[in-house]
């Protein structure tokens, strides 16, 4: 009943549902298994598989270099079955295949899932399917395959065309599997064990991802926050490493003056002391006053250089008075 409402609420809906991990994890195998809960749910639904479509010679054309595109093309014709692209270097058979599953009963429209099969490695690559479905205010979510290296390359090996070897070995390097605590866009994310069989309850958890992805589209004031975000503590840590660096000059000085003034060795431990524990805490305020405080215009840069030399400033008066107190000390 359940699944019936969530259906029923999300009916004129479409997610872009990431499927994510290494060659030979079980992404189309997982990916197969969706399509047949997915019609069961009146649903439709489509796996686009990047090796299939963009045969590996296609990746020479300068069409497919330039971005081409696959989810927006599915997306910009879904209501009508889309042809390839011509001199795009697309598989004409693998996309007549994938939008098979695109055509719905006439006069309705049932919720549209998109299985993205691929690696997504990098969180970037992930990314770019999030912002095409704040684009067209889609449902978005990510599956993550877990499975260990020996499985992968055991299975690789029995297919086909494997991938080689070292090429799995190089990506188990740079693969990033989703991780909402660092980039908050990848919050609707589940990892699946695939290691072994995936299970019916792993399944179940897939299509309840799916249904709220449906039922909670992005939409692009999301990702202007983000954004914003990402801006304000890009330019927060850039002041803080400036100012670093120049507090780091102006303590060198300071130590430097002390010594000139025969200052006992103990007190310059003290004076060294002090002055490493005053420039921690200065910059850990000066983080969050830029992160928390700081009005940010869009549009409108800050000048950092400018930001990081008042707040080295401001850090002198401090060091002055500390220095002072350690040279007058008797």
């Amino acid at each position: 009943m359940a699944t019936e409402e969530a259906v029923s609420v999300s009916r004129a809906s479409a997610c872009l549902c990431v499927l994510c991990g290494l060659p030979a994890a079980g992404k189309s195998t997982l990916a197969r298994r969706i399509l047949s809960t997915a019609a069961q749910h009146g649903w439709r639904a489509t796996v686009v598989p990047y090796d299939d479509l963009i045969p590996e010679q296609a990746f020479r054309t300068k069409v497919v270099e330039d971005g081409v595109n696959l989810q927006e093309m599915f997306l910009q014709k879904s209501e009508i079955l889309p042809e390839a692209p011509s001199s795009s270097g697309i598989s004409v058979a693998a996309w007549e295949q994938c939008t098979q599953g695109l055509m719905g009963p006439k006069g309705l429209k049932p919720p549209l899932v998109f299985l993205l099969d691929d690696n997504f490695y990098y969180p970037s690559m992930r990314y770019e399917v999030c912002q095409l479905a704040r684009k067209y205010s889609l449902g978005f979510c990510q599956v993550y395959l877990q499975c260990d290296l020996e499985s992968c390359i055991s299975r690789n090996q029995s297919r086909s065309q494997p991938v080689p070897t070292e090429v799995i070995l190089e990506m188990v390097k740079r693969l990033e599997s989703p991780n909402p605590q660092k980039n908050s866009w990848e919050i609707n994310s589940i990892t699946l064990n695939s290691t072994g069989t995936v299970s019916k309850s792993d399944i179940q958890r897939v299509m309840e991802l799916i249904s709220s992805a449906l039922n909670n589209p992005l939409s692009l004031g999301e990702d202007n926050k983000e954004q914003k975000d990402a801006d304000r503590l890009k330019c927060a840590n850039s002041v803080v490493h400036q100012a670093d660096q120049a507090c780091r000059r102006l303590i060198s000085e300071a130590m430097k003056t002390a010594r000139e003034n025969k200052v006992p060795p103990e007190r310059m431990r003290s004076l060294a002391a002090q002055l490493s524990e005053s420039k921690a805490t200065f910059l850990h305020n000066l983080g969050k006053h830029f992160l928390h405080e700081v009005p940010f215009i869009q549009g409108e840069e800050i000048n950092v250089e400018h930001a990081a030399k008042r707040a080295a400033e401001i850090f002198n008066d401090d060091l002055k008075e500390i220095l002072s107190r350690i040279m007058n000390d008797k």
